[in-house]
């Protein structure tokens, strides 16, 4: 019988299909789209950083985003415009939310302005990555190409920044979680809007040296708390928007 066979292939097919990167573009238009999206974001993001940011690095970080991402821009409108492709003008609405985060932090910028970088850079050599390889524009596989080694530049400053800058999330509950001169700030976790998805900080908890975070869920004052384990012993973690991680914080 052939019917076996055909589901098999088909089983095969939506295997093949769920197994692409999610950042991945499936046509020209759709690498310009969020190429696009991410590089005003990259730009409109470390404008503020810039301007508010209280880390030296995390702020020369910025500055250099814009002069990267602003060179990047108009190559690409300039590709885009001579393959008739349409650039988009604005914003999509996740990168909305990111910039809104950003515009509305009343402390420290620096946390939630690295944070988002890690998570933009590292979506962003996903892209130029799979585009590079599968792109079906040779002109874009070419800027997709040429682009992608000061991508991952980027990513490599900005993972460096989030572990060795002021920016760094601790993990001590006798750390306090903003470093400021002549004032007294509380132990984390600090209170606060948090922009990270469940996801996200699961991934930070783990990039603390957590394993088997479960139960995660976020409380009232904007808190993620779960459990998980950490040299082979159960404990309560939480995570705060800041990207502190505290064990045994109630």
């Amino acid at each position: 019988m052939k019917t076996p066979l055909i589901l098999a292939s088909l089983a095969t097919a939506t295997a093949m299909i769920f197994a692409l990167p999610a950042f991945a573009a499936d046509s020209a238009q759709d690498f310009v789209d969020k190429a696009t999206a991410g590089g005003m974001f990259e730009v409109d993001s470390s404008k503020i950083a810039e301007g508010t940011a209280h880390d030296q690095a995390v702020k020369d970080f910025a500055h250099k985003m814009i002069d990267d991402h602003g060179a990047a821009n108009a190559k690409l409108e300039t590709i885009a415009g001579e393959q008739k492709l349409t650039i988009p003008k604005e914003l999509d609405a996740k990168h909305k939310a990111d910039l809104d985060t950003l515009k509305t932090a009343k402390d420290d910028v620096d946390k939630p302005y690295v944070q988002m970088q890690r998570d933009a850079h590292s979506e962003a050599v996903t892209l130029f990555e799979s585009y590079a390889k599968d792109g079906d524009n040779a002109q874009l596989k070419t800027f997709a190409t040429e682009t992608l080694p000061t991508l991952k530049m980027h990513k490599d400053m900005i993972e460096k920044i989030a572990v060795t800058g002021d920016a760094a999330p601790t993990t001590s509950s006798t750390t306090p979680a903003v470093t400021t001169t002549g004032t007294t700030n509380p132990a984390a976790p600090v209170p606060g809007a948090n922009s990270f998805t469940e996801e996200q900080a699961k991934t930070r908890i783990q990039d603390a040296g957590f394993t088997d975070v479960s139960a995660l869920t976020k409380d009232d004052k904007g808190i993620w708390r779960g459990q998980a384990t950490k040299d082979g012993k159960n404990t309560m973690v939480a995570l705060d928007y800041q990207g502190n991680v505290v064990a045994g914080a109630n």
